[in-house]
Protein backbone atom coordinates (compact mmCIF):
# COMPACT_ATOMS: atom_id res chain seq x y z
CA UNK A 1 0.00 0.00 0.00
CA UNK A 2 1.69 3.85 -0.80
CA UNK A 3 2.21 5.57 2.54
CA UNK A 4 2.64 8.76 0.35
CA UNK A 5 0.83 11.30 -2.47
CA UNK A 6 2.74 12.01 -5.32
CA UNK A 7 -0.48 13.28 -7.18
CA UNK A 8 -3.11 15.01 -6.02
CA UNK A 9 -5.66 12.09 -3.99
CA UNK A 10 -6.53 11.14 -0.45
CA UNK A 11 -4.20 8.71 1.32
CA UNK A 12 -6.34 6.47 4.11
CA UNK A 13 -3.57 4.85 6.47
CA UNK A 14 -4.14 2.38 9.04
CA UNK A 15 -2.85 2.60 12.68
CA UNK A 16 -3.13 -0.68 14.74
CA UNK A 17 -3.34 0.23 17.93
CA UNK A 18 -5.31 -3.17 19.30
CA UNK A 19 -2.59 -4.98 20.45
CA UNK A 20 -3.61 -6.87 23.34
CA UNK A 21 -1.59 -6.01 26.62
CA UNK A 22 0.47 -8.69 28.13
CA UNK A 23 -1.16 -9.42 31.49
CA UNK A 24 0.96 -9.48 34.44
CA UNK A 25 1.86 -13.44 36.08
CA UNK A 26 -0.28 -14.09 38.44
CA UNK A 27 1.15 -14.82 42.11
CA UNK A 28 -0.44 -16.02 44.98
CA UNK A 29 -0.04 -16.08 48.72
CA UNK A 30 3.12 -17.79 50.67
CA UNK A 31 2.60 -19.08 54.55
CA UNK A 32 5.15 -19.85 56.94
CA UNK A 33 4.64 -22.48 59.38
CA UNK A 34 4.31 -25.81 60.79
CA UNK A 35 2.26 -28.75 59.14
CA UNK A 36 1.36 -32.43 60.08
CA UNK A 37 3.45 -33.43 57.06
CA UNK A 38 5.64 -32.70 54.02
CA UNK A 39 8.91 -31.69 52.64
CA UNK A 40 10.40 -29.70 55.53
CA UNK A 41 12.18 -26.39 54.71
CA UNK A 42 11.15 -27.17 50.80
CA UNK A 43 8.64 -24.56 49.33
CA UNK A 44 5.99 -25.83 47.81
CA UNK A 45 3.05 -24.88 45.77
CA UNK A 46 -0.50 -25.71 46.58
CA UNK A 47 -3.19 -24.71 44.07
CA UNK A 48 -6.72 -26.16 46.60
CA UNK A 49 -7.21 -27.04 50.01
CA UNK A 50 -7.31 -30.95 48.70
CA UNK A 51 -3.83 -30.77 47.68
CA UNK A 52 -3.13 -28.69 50.73
CA UNK A 53 -4.34 -31.83 52.50
CA UNK A 54 -3.07 -34.64 50.73
CA UNK A 55 0.44 -33.12 51.18
CA UNK A 56 1.02 -31.28 54.37
CA UNK A 57 -1.84 -33.11 56.29
CA UNK A 58 -4.75 -32.21 58.44
CA UNK A 59 -5.24 -33.10 61.98
CA UNK A 60 -2.99 -34.52 64.72
CA UNK A 61 -3.20 -35.82 68.49
CA UNK A 62 -0.76 -33.94 71.32
CA UNK A 63 -1.76 -35.55 74.93
CA UNK A 64 -5.03 -37.33 73.53
CA UNK A 65 -6.38 -34.00 71.98
CA UNK A 66 -6.88 -33.35 68.76
CA UNK A 67 -5.47 -29.95 66.78
CA UNK A 68 -5.26 -28.30 64.19
CA UNK A 69 -1.77 -25.62 62.76
CA UNK A 70 -2.92 -22.15 62.12
CA UNK A 71 -0.87 -22.95 58.91
CA UNK A 72 -3.87 -25.42 57.97
CA UNK A 73 -6.54 -23.02 59.07
CA UNK A 74 -4.82 -19.89 57.14
CA UNK A 75 -4.81 -22.30 53.75
CA UNK A 76 -8.26 -23.35 54.31
CA UNK A 77 -9.63 -19.60 54.40
CA UNK A 78 -7.20 -18.63 51.48
CA UNK A 79 -8.41 -21.16 49.64
CA UNK A 80 -12.14 -21.01 50.32
CA UNK A 81 -11.87 -17.21 49.28
CA UNK A 82 -10.58 -17.48 46.11
CA UNK A 83 -7.25 -17.67 46.49
CA UNK A 84 -5.54 -19.97 43.55
CA UNK A 85 -1.35 -20.79 44.63
CA UNK A 86 -0.20 -21.23 48.33
CA UNK A 87 3.94 -21.50 48.84
CA UNK A 88 4.04 -23.51 51.49
CA UNK A 89 7.20 -23.52 53.60
CA UNK A 90 7.09 -26.03 55.99
CA UNK A 91 9.09 -25.28 59.66
CA UNK A 92 10.04 -28.26 62.40
CA UNK A 93 11.73 -28.86 65.57
CA UNK A 94 14.79 -31.18 65.21
CA UNK A 95 16.08 -33.42 62.71
CA UNK A 96 13.94 -34.80 60.02
CA UNK A 97 14.08 -37.51 57.54
CA UNK A 98 11.65 -39.66 54.97
CA UNK A 99 11.09 -43.29 54.63
CA UNK A 100 12.24 -45.64 53.14
CA UNK A 101 10.47 -48.68 51.02
CA UNK A 102 10.51 -52.04 52.37
CA UNK A 103 12.07 -54.32 50.48
CA UNK A 104 11.15 -54.12 46.64
CA UNK A 105 12.71 -57.59 45.60
CA UNK A 106 12.98 -59.30 42.29
CA UNK A 107 13.88 -63.28 42.01
CA UNK A 108 17.68 -62.57 42.10
CA UNK A 109 18.46 -61.27 45.04
CA UNK A 110 17.00 -60.72 48.76
CA UNK A 111 17.87 -57.39 48.99
CA UNK A 112 15.51 -54.80 47.09
CA UNK A 113 15.84 -54.41 43.78
CA UNK A 114 14.82 -51.17 43.78
CA UNK A 115 14.05 -48.67 47.06
CA UNK A 116 11.52 -46.25 47.24
CA UNK A 117 11.61 -43.18 50.00
CA UNK A 118 8.45 -40.51 50.35
CA UNK A 119 8.96 -36.95 49.77
CA UNK A 120 7.37 -36.15 53.53
CA UNK A 121 9.43 -36.49 56.15
CA UNK A 122 8.97 -37.16 59.95
CA UNK A 123 8.17 -40.35 61.98
CA UNK A 124 4.16 -40.12 60.59
CA UNK A 125 5.38 -41.63 57.51
CA UNK A 126 6.34 -45.08 59.27
CA UNK A 127 3.82 -48.52 59.26
CA UNK A 128 4.87 -51.92 60.21
CA UNK A 129 6.41 -53.91 57.70
CA UNK A 130 3.63 -56.56 58.37
CA UNK A 131 0.11 -56.93 57.22
CA UNK A 132 -2.54 -57.65 59.37
CA UNK A 133 -5.19 -60.46 58.69
CA UNK A 134 -7.21 -58.32 56.46
CA UNK A 135 -4.72 -56.58 54.27
CA UNK A 136 -4.01 -53.77 56.68
CA UNK A 137 -1.22 -52.32 58.22
CA UNK A 138 -1.92 -52.06 61.69
CA UNK A 139 0.06 -48.26 62.03
CA UNK A 140 -0.84 -47.40 58.42
CA UNK A 141 -2.94 -43.98 58.54
CA UNK A 142 -4.32 -41.59 55.97
CA UNK A 143 -1.33 -39.31 56.83
CA UNK A 144 1.28 -41.89 55.15
CA UNK A 145 1.15 -43.97 52.39
CA UNK A 146 2.22 -47.92 51.07
CA UNK A 147 3.98 -49.22 47.75
CA UNK A 148 2.41 -52.03 45.40
CA UNK A 149 3.96 -53.64 42.76
CA UNK A 150 1.78 -55.16 39.80
CA UNK A 151 2.21 -56.54 36.51
CA UNK A 152 4.89 -57.98 36.84
CA UNK A 153 6.24 -58.91 32.82
CA UNK A 154 9.76 -60.06 31.97
CA UNK A 155 9.22 -60.22 28.50
CA UNK A 156 8.70 -56.87 27.95
CA UNK A 157 10.80 -55.98 31.13
CA UNK A 158 8.77 -54.04 32.76
CA UNK A 159 5.92 -53.16 36.14
CA UNK A 160 3.70 -50.86 37.18
CA UNK A 161 3.80 -49.04 40.97
CA UNK A 162 0.77 -48.44 43.10
CA UNK A 163 1.14 -46.04 45.45
CA UNK A 164 -1.72 -46.65 48.14
CA UNK A 165 -3.32 -44.91 51.04
CA UNK A 166 -1.54 -45.85 54.58
CA UNK A 167 -4.90 -47.07 56.14
CA UNK A 168 -6.38 -49.18 52.86
CA UNK A 169 -6.88 -52.71 52.76
CA UNK A 170 -5.64 -55.62 50.29
CA UNK A 171 -9.59 -55.86 49.51
CA UNK A 172 -10.42 -52.30 49.19
CA UNK A 173 -7.13 -50.50 48.42
CA UNK A 174 -7.18 -46.15 48.20
CA UNK A 175 -4.41 -45.60 45.06
CA UNK A 176 -3.03 -42.21 45.36
CA UNK A 177 -0.68 -42.54 41.96
CA UNK A 178 -0.38 -45.33 39.61
CA UNK A 179 2.32 -45.46 37.68
CA UNK A 180 2.37 -47.99 34.53
CA UNK A 181 4.71 -49.42 32.15
CA UNK A 182 7.74 -48.90 34.34
CA UNK A 183 11.60 -50.10 33.66
CA UNK A 184 14.53 -50.89 34.98
CA UNK A 185 16.47 -49.80 32.14
CA UNK A 186 18.20 -47.00 32.64
CA UNK A 187 18.41 -46.58 28.79
CA UNK A 188 14.83 -46.49 28.30
CA UNK A 189 12.54 -43.32 28.08
CA UNK A 190 10.28 -45.52 30.81
CA UNK A 191 12.69 -46.09 33.40
CA UNK A 192 11.48 -45.69 36.60
CA UNK A 193 13.87 -42.79 37.74
CA UNK A 194 13.54 -41.04 34.46
CA UNK A 195 9.24 -41.08 35.52
CA UNK A 196 8.66 -40.65 38.61
CA UNK A 197 11.91 -38.77 39.88
CA UNK A 198 14.59 -39.23 42.31
CA UNK A 199 15.95 -35.63 42.91
CA UNK A 200 16.06 -35.14 46.62
CA UNK A 201 15.97 -31.40 47.88
CA UNK A 202 17.67 -30.04 50.86
CA UNK A 203 17.54 -26.39 52.42
CA UNK A 204 21.48 -25.17 52.58
CA UNK A 205 21.93 -22.37 55.48
CA UNK A 206 25.23 -21.85 53.86
CA UNK A 207 24.35 -20.21 50.66
CA UNK A 208 20.91 -19.69 51.20
CA UNK A 209 18.92 -21.68 48.86
CA UNK A 210 17.77 -25.70 47.94
CA UNK A 211 20.21 -27.93 46.68
CA UNK A 212 19.23 -30.33 44.37
CA UNK A 213 21.01 -34.39 44.01
CA UNK A 214 19.76 -36.76 41.27
CA UNK A 215 19.18 -36.75 37.84
CA UNK A 216 15.09 -36.59 37.28
CA UNK A 217 13.00 -33.73 38.95
CA UNK A 218 10.02 -35.42 40.88
CA UNK A 219 6.64 -36.32 39.13
CA UNK A 220 5.10 -38.34 41.78
CA UNK A 221 3.44 -36.30 44.66
CA UNK A 222 4.71 -38.72 47.31
CA UNK A 223 7.47 -40.51 46.72
CA UNK A 224 10.89 -40.44 44.69
CA UNK A 225 13.33 -43.03 43.61
CA UNK A 226 16.32 -43.69 46.21
CA UNK A 227 18.18 -46.91 43.93
CA UNK A 228 17.78 -48.65 41.59
CA UNK A 229 20.44 -51.45 43.24
CA UNK A 230 19.13 -54.16 40.11
CA UNK A 231 19.66 -52.12 36.54
CA UNK A 232 19.06 -53.88 32.92
CA UNK A 233 20.58 -51.71 30.82
CA UNK A 234 19.82 -52.23 26.72
CA UNK A 235 17.53 -55.14 28.46
CA UNK A 236 16.48 -56.29 24.69
CA UNK A 237 19.15 -57.29 22.10
CA UNK A 238 18.91 -56.68 18.52
CA UNK A 239 16.79 -59.03 17.33
CA UNK A 240 14.26 -57.81 20.14
CA UNK A 241 13.96 -60.00 22.23
CA UNK A 242 15.14 -59.82 25.92
CA UNK A 243 18.28 -60.43 27.49
CA UNK A 244 17.67 -64.16 30.33
CA UNK A 245 19.84 -62.51 32.56
CA UNK A 246 18.47 -59.70 33.75
CA UNK A 247 14.71 -61.06 33.63
CA UNK A 248 15.18 -62.08 37.25
CA UNK A 249 15.84 -58.36 38.19
CA UNK A 250 12.76 -56.87 37.49
CA UNK A 251 10.72 -56.34 40.69
CA UNK A 252 7.84 -59.24 42.10
CA UNK A 253 4.33 -58.22 41.95
CA UNK A 254 4.46 -58.00 46.09
CA UNK A 255 3.33 -54.82 48.26
CA UNK A 256 4.63 -53.04 51.51
CA UNK A 257 5.43 -50.25 53.76
CA UNK A 258 7.81 -47.55 54.21
CA UNK A 259 9.63 -47.01 57.95
CA UNK A 260 12.54 -45.74 58.97
CA UNK A 261 11.66 -42.05 59.24
CA UNK A 262 12.87 -39.74 61.94
CA UNK A 263 11.50 -36.56 63.44
CA UNK A 264 8.58 -35.63 65.92
CA UNK A 265 6.02 -33.16 65.13
CA UNK A 266 6.16 -31.37 68.95
CA UNK A 267 8.08 -31.01 72.17
CA UNK A 268 7.25 -30.76 75.55
CA UNK A 269 6.46 -26.80 75.68
CA UNK A 270 4.13 -26.81 72.52
CA UNK A 271 0.83 -24.73 73.16
CA UNK A 272 -1.98 -24.20 70.36
CA UNK A 273 -4.51 -21.98 69.65
CA UNK A 274 -5.19 -19.18 72.35
CA UNK A 275 -3.02 -21.08 74.74
CA UNK A 276 0.10 -19.56 73.37
CA UNK A 277 2.23 -17.65 75.31
CA UNK A 278 5.93 -16.74 75.64
CA UNK A 279 6.41 -19.68 77.86
CA UNK A 280 4.80 -21.89 75.72
CA UNK A 281 6.35 -21.66 72.47
CA UNK A 282 4.05 -21.03 69.16
CA UNK A 283 3.06 -24.57 68.28
CA UNK A 284 5.93 -26.59 69.56
CA UNK A 285 8.17 -24.83 66.83
CA UNK A 286 11.34 -22.43 68.75
CA UNK A 287 13.99 -23.56 66.03
CA UNK A 288 16.09 -22.43 63.37
CA UNK A 289 13.68 -23.56 61.00
CA UNK A 290 11.73 -20.30 61.19
CA UNK A 291 14.64 -18.28 60.33
CA UNK A 292 15.78 -20.82 57.61
CA UNK A 293 12.29 -20.26 55.52
CA UNK A 294 12.35 -16.08 56.36
CA UNK A 295 15.65 -16.26 54.80
CA UNK A 296 15.37 -18.84 51.63
CA UNK A 297 11.80 -16.57 50.97
CA UNK A 298 13.28 -13.31 50.68
CA UNK A 299 14.98 -14.80 47.75
CA UNK A 300 12.49 -12.66 44.92
CA UNK A 301 13.91 -14.58 41.59
CA UNK A 302 12.79 -18.04 43.03
CA UNK A 303 9.81 -17.52 45.00
CA UNK A 304 7.29 -15.50 44.05
CA UNK A 305 4.07 -14.28 46.03
CA UNK A 306 2.34 -11.09 46.94
CA UNK A 307 1.29 -11.55 50.32
CA UNK A 308 3.22 -13.77 53.35
CA UNK A 309 1.76 -14.95 56.42
CA UNK A 310 3.13 -16.39 59.45
CA UNK A 311 0.37 -17.14 61.74
CA UNK A 312 1.81 -18.43 65.00
CA UNK A 313 4.72 -15.79 64.71
CA UNK A 314 3.84 -12.19 66.98
CA UNK A 315 5.79 -9.32 67.30
CA UNK A 316 5.29 -9.14 71.24
CA UNK A 317 7.27 -12.48 71.37
CA UNK A 318 9.20 -13.15 68.44
CA UNK A 319 10.77 -9.79 67.82
CA UNK A 320 13.40 -10.94 65.40
CA UNK A 321 11.66 -13.30 63.37
CA UNK A 322 9.30 -10.66 62.39
CA UNK A 323 11.96 -8.19 61.92
CA UNK A 324 13.32 -10.55 59.79
CA UNK A 325 10.21 -10.68 57.93
CA UNK A 326 9.81 -6.83 57.45
CA UNK A 327 13.23 -6.71 56.38
CA UNK A 328 12.89 -8.92 53.98
CA UNK A 329 9.79 -7.69 52.65
CA UNK A 330 10.81 -4.20 52.31
CA UNK A 331 14.04 -5.66 50.35
CA UNK A 332 11.57 -7.69 47.92
CA UNK A 333 9.33 -4.71 47.66
CA UNK A 334 6.91 -6.90 46.12
CA UNK A 335 4.55 -8.14 48.88
CA UNK A 336 2.89 -7.34 51.88
CA UNK A 337 3.36 -9.01 55.51
CA UNK A 338 0.68 -9.66 57.39
CA UNK A 339 1.69 -9.20 61.07
CA UNK A 340 -0.06 -10.67 64.24
CA UNK A 341 0.62 -8.51 67.09
CA UNK A 342 0.00 -10.20 70.19
CA UNK A 343 -0.86 -13.71 71.88
CA UNK A 344 -4.51 -14.00 72.54
CA UNK A 345 -6.17 -11.86 75.98
CA UNK A 346 -4.33 -8.74 75.00
CA UNK A 347 -5.49 -5.27 75.58
CA UNK A 348 -5.74 -2.55 73.12
CA UNK A 349 -2.86 -0.56 74.57
CA UNK A 350 -0.83 -3.93 74.45
CA UNK A 351 -1.38 -3.76 70.88
CA UNK A 352 -0.91 -0.46 69.58
CA UNK A 353 1.80 -0.06 71.72
CA UNK A 354 3.50 -2.99 69.46
CA UNK A 355 2.43 -1.48 66.32
CA UNK A 356 4.07 1.45 67.51
CA UNK A 357 7.36 -0.32 67.47
CA UNK A 358 7.06 -1.01 63.50
CA UNK A 359 7.32 1.94 61.08
CA UNK A 360 6.56 -0.09 57.55
CA UNK A 361 4.33 0.10 54.65
CA UNK A 362 5.07 -3.36 53.76
CA UNK A 363 3.26 -4.78 56.62
CA UNK A 364 -0.10 -4.29 57.75
CA UNK A 365 -1.59 -5.72 61.40
CA UNK A 366 -5.22 -6.78 62.51
CA UNK A 367 -6.71 -7.59 66.15
CA UNK A 368 -8.26 -8.86 67.54
CA UNK A 369 -8.44 -12.59 67.37
CA UNK A 370 -10.71 -14.11 65.98
CA UNK A 371 -13.35 -17.66 66.66
CA UNK A 372 -13.66 -19.76 63.69
CA UNK A 373 -14.33 -23.33 63.21
CA UNK A 374 -11.45 -25.86 62.43
CA UNK A 375 -12.31 -27.24 58.81
CA UNK A 376 -10.63 -30.25 59.91
CA UNK A 377 -12.03 -31.13 63.44
CA UNK A 378 -15.32 -28.96 63.26
CA UNK A 379 -14.14 -27.23 66.49
CA UNK A 380 -14.29 -23.64 67.33
CA UNK A 381 -11.10 -22.55 67.99
CA UNK A 382 -9.20 -18.78 68.44
CA UNK A 383 -7.21 -17.99 65.91
CA UNK A 384 -4.45 -14.74 65.13
CA UNK A 385 -5.99 -12.72 62.55
CA UNK A 386 -3.56 -13.34 59.81
CA UNK A 387 -5.21 -16.90 59.86
CA UNK A 388 -8.01 -14.95 57.84
CA UNK A 389 -6.64 -11.64 56.52
CA UNK A 390 -4.94 -13.87 53.48
CA UNK A 391 -8.50 -15.01 52.84
CA UNK A 392 -9.64 -11.51 52.74
CA UNK A 393 -6.99 -10.42 50.55
CA UNK A 394 -7.69 -13.66 48.02
CA UNK A 395 -11.70 -12.33 48.09
CA UNK A 396 -10.89 -8.78 47.15
CA UNK A 397 -8.61 -9.59 44.23
CA UNK A 398 -11.57 -11.74 43.07
CA UNK A 399 -13.96 -9.79 43.20
CA UNK A 400 -12.75 -6.33 42.01
CA UNK A 401 -8.59 -5.67 41.98
CA UNK A 402 -5.46 -5.27 44.50
CA UNK A 403 -5.76 -2.15 44.04
CA UNK A 404 -9.93 -1.95 46.21
CA UNK A 405 -9.32 -1.95 49.47
CA UNK A 406 -9.57 -5.39 51.35
CA UNK A 407 -11.97 -4.33 53.77
CA UNK A 408 -15.40 -3.02 54.76
CA UNK A 409 -18.79 -4.90 54.59
CA UNK A 410 -18.38 -5.40 50.44
CA UNK A 411 -15.04 -7.07 50.77
CA UNK A 412 -13.56 -7.32 53.97
CA UNK A 413 -16.74 -9.78 55.56
CA UNK A 414 -15.48 -12.83 57.29
CA UNK A 415 -17.75 -14.92 56.86
CA UNK A 416 -16.05 -18.43 58.30
CA UNK A 417 -15.74 -16.34 62.05
CA UNK A 418 -18.01 -17.25 64.48
CA UNK A 419 -17.58 -13.76 66.58
CA UNK A 420 -14.11 -12.10 67.63
CA UNK A 421 -12.38 -12.15 71.02
CA UNK A 422 -13.83 -8.83 71.73
CA UNK A 423 -16.51 -6.59 70.42
CA UNK A 424 -14.50 -2.95 69.57
CA UNK A 425 -16.44 0.04 70.30
CA UNK A 426 -16.18 3.06 68.36
CA UNK A 427 -13.32 4.56 71.02
CA UNK A 428 -11.73 1.35 70.60
CA UNK A 429 -11.86 1.09 66.82
CA UNK A 430 -10.28 5.27 67.06
CA UNK A 431 -7.53 4.17 68.92
CA UNK A 432 -6.64 1.49 67.19
CA UNK A 433 -6.81 3.02 63.93
CA UNK A 434 -4.90 5.89 64.91
CA UNK A 435 -2.22 3.23 66.64
CA UNK A 436 -1.66 1.98 63.03
CA UNK A 437 -3.81 -1.40 63.32
CA UNK A 438 -6.64 -2.62 61.35
CA UNK A 439 -9.98 -3.54 63.69
CA UNK A 440 -12.24 -6.30 63.00
CA UNK A 441 -15.36 -5.08 64.27
CA UNK A 442 -18.49 -6.47 65.04
CA UNK A 443 -22.12 -4.86 63.62
CA UNK A 444 -25.42 -6.44 63.99
CA UNK A 445 -27.13 -7.79 61.07
CA UNK A 446 -23.46 -7.75 59.53
CA UNK A 447 -21.03 -9.85 61.52
CA UNK A 448 -17.57 -10.03 61.66
CA UNK A 449 -15.99 -7.23 59.26
CA UNK A 450 -12.29 -6.11 58.79
CA UNK A 451 -12.55 -2.32 59.00
CA UNK A 452 -9.66 -0.65 58.35
CA UNK A 453 -6.83 -1.09 55.72
CA UNK A 454 -3.87 0.94 57.28
CA UNK A 455 -0.24 -0.22 56.99
CA UNK A 456 1.99 0.00 60.02
CA UNK A 457 3.91 3.04 58.36
CA UNK A 458 3.51 6.21 60.72
CA UNK A 459 4.08 8.87 58.43
CA UNK A 460 1.05 10.37 56.93
CA UNK A 461 1.40 9.55 52.73
CA UNK A 462 -0.94 7.47 50.29
CA UNK A 463 1.43 4.51 50.93
CA UNK A 464 -0.24 4.88 54.76
CA UNK A 465 -3.13 2.25 52.93
CA UNK A 466 -3.16 -1.25 52.12
CA UNK A 467 -4.58 -0.41 49.16
CA UNK A 468 -1.95 2.12 48.04
CA UNK A 469 1.19 -0.51 48.61
CA UNK A 470 -1.13 -3.20 47.13
CA UNK A 471 -1.29 -0.89 43.78
CA UNK A 472 2.34 -0.45 43.92
CA UNK A 473 2.88 -3.71 44.24
CA UNK A 474 1.26 -4.61 41.18
CA UNK A 475 2.32 -2.56 39.25
CA UNK A 476 5.89 -3.03 39.73
CA UNK A 477 5.70 -6.48 39.64
CA UNK A 478 4.37 -6.08 35.89
CA UNK A 479 6.70 -3.14 34.68
CA UNK A 480 9.53 -5.01 36.32
CA UNK A 481 8.78 -8.35 34.11
CA UNK A 482 8.43 -5.86 30.88
CA UNK A 483 11.57 -3.96 31.53
CA UNK A 484 13.55 -7.76 32.04
CA UNK A 485 12.87 -8.72 28.22
CA UNK A 486 15.11 -5.25 27.47
CA UNK A 487 17.78 -5.98 29.91
CA UNK A 488 21.26 -6.31 26.70
CA UNK A 489 19.04 -4.96 23.95
CA UNK A 490 20.08 -2.36 22.17
CA UNK A 491 19.84 1.44 23.52
CA UNK A 492 17.62 2.73 21.16
CA UNK A 493 14.24 4.32 20.49
CA UNK A 494 13.01 1.30 19.08
CA UNK A 495 13.88 -0.35 22.65
CA UNK A 496 12.17 2.97 24.22
CA UNK A 497 9.02 2.56 21.90
CA UNK A 498 8.47 -0.89 22.76
CA UNK A 499 8.80 -0.56 26.52
CA UNK A 500 6.50 2.27 26.56
CA UNK A 501 3.92 0.34 23.92
CA UNK A 502 3.62 -2.31 26.71
CA UNK A 503 3.73 -0.41 29.98
CA UNK A 504 1.07 2.58 28.60
CA UNK A 505 -1.68 0.57 28.14
CA UNK A 506 -1.45 -1.63 30.69
CA UNK A 507 -1.66 1.23 33.57
CA UNK A 508 -4.63 2.99 31.01
CA UNK A 509 -6.58 -0.42 31.83
CA UNK A 510 -5.53 -0.03 35.73
CA UNK A 511 -6.83 3.39 35.14
CA UNK A 512 -10.04 2.30 34.00
CA UNK A 513 -9.89 -0.12 36.63
CA UNK A 514 -10.16 2.65 39.25
CA UNK A 515 -6.66 2.11 40.33
CA UNK A 516 -5.01 5.67 39.12
CA UNK A 517 -6.29 8.78 38.70
CA UNK A 518 -3.87 9.85 36.57
CA UNK A 519 0.24 8.58 34.98
CA UNK A 520 2.49 9.45 33.01
CA UNK A 521 5.64 7.68 31.38
CA UNK A 522 8.93 9.13 30.47
CA UNK A 523 11.07 7.18 28.37
CA UNK A 524 12.77 9.86 25.88
CA UNK A 525 15.57 11.76 24.98
CA UNK A 526 15.01 13.71 28.13
CA UNK A 527 16.14 11.10 30.85
CA UNK A 528 18.00 9.13 28.32
CA UNK A 529 20.72 11.70 27.31
CA UNK A 530 24.05 10.54 25.42
CA UNK A 531 26.32 10.35 28.65
CA UNK A 532 23.06 8.13 30.45
CA UNK A 533 23.61 6.06 27.21
CA UNK A 534 27.21 5.82 27.10
CA UNK A 535 26.90 4.02 31.12
CA UNK A 536 24.88 1.61 29.27
CA UNK A 537 21.58 2.90 31.11
CA UNK A 538 18.16 3.43 29.85
CA UNK A 539 16.21 5.08 32.09
CA UNK A 540 12.27 5.58 32.61
CA UNK A 541 10.19 7.48 34.99
CA UNK A 542 6.53 7.02 35.91
CA UNK A 543 4.64 9.54 37.78
CA UNK A 544 1.27 7.56 39.39
CA UNK A 545 -1.86 9.37 41.26
CA UNK A 546 -3.34 6.16 43.23
CA UNK A 547 -6.75 6.33 44.02
CA UNK A 548 -8.08 7.14 47.29
CA UNK A 549 -10.36 5.51 49.28
CA UNK A 550 -13.44 6.98 50.87
CA UNK A 551 -13.18 5.53 54.28
CA UNK A 552 -14.20 8.71 56.45
CA UNK A 553 -17.82 9.81 55.03
CA UNK A 554 -19.63 12.71 56.63
CA UNK A 555 -23.63 13.21 56.05
CA UNK A 556 -24.90 16.42 57.54
CA UNK A 557 -28.94 16.00 57.39
CA UNK A 558 -30.11 19.89 57.26
CA UNK A 559 -33.98 20.46 58.48
CA UNK A 560 -35.47 23.25 57.59
CA UNK A 561 -38.72 25.29 58.08
CA UNK A 562 -41.48 24.66 56.00
CA UNK A 563 -41.86 26.25 53.17
CA UNK A 564 -38.29 27.28 52.70
CA UNK A 565 -37.03 26.54 49.16
CA UNK A 566 -34.67 23.93 48.42
CA UNK A 567 -33.53 26.19 45.35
Amino acid sequence: MASTLISPGVLALENDQSFITQQPVTVGAAIIGPTVKGPVEVPTIVTSYSQYQNIFGTTFTSASQVYTYFTSIAAYNYFANGGETLLVARVVTGSFTSAESSPISASNSASAALVLETLSEGTIMNSSSSLASDGTLPSGSTDNIRWQIANSDTSSGTFSLLIRQGNDSTTNPVVLETWTNLSMDPLAPNYVARVIGDYTLNYSSTNNQIQVSGSYPNASKYVRVKAVNLPTPTYFKNDGTFKAEYTSSIPLNSSGSFQGATGNLFNGKAQYYNQITDGNHSQGINSASYDNMINLLSNADDYRFNVILTPGLFNSLQTSKCTSVISNTENRGDSIYVLDLVPYDSTVTAVTAQAASRNTSYAASYWPWVQTIDPDTGANVWVPASTMIGGVYAYNDSVSEPWFAPAGINRGGLGNVIRAEQKLSQTNRDTLYNGKVNPIATFPGTGTVVYGQKTLQTKASALDRVNVRRLLISLKSYISQVANNLVFEQNTIATRNTFLSQVNPYLESVQQRQGLYAFKVVMDDSNNTADVIDRNQLIGAIYLQPTKTAEFIYLNFNILPTGVSFE
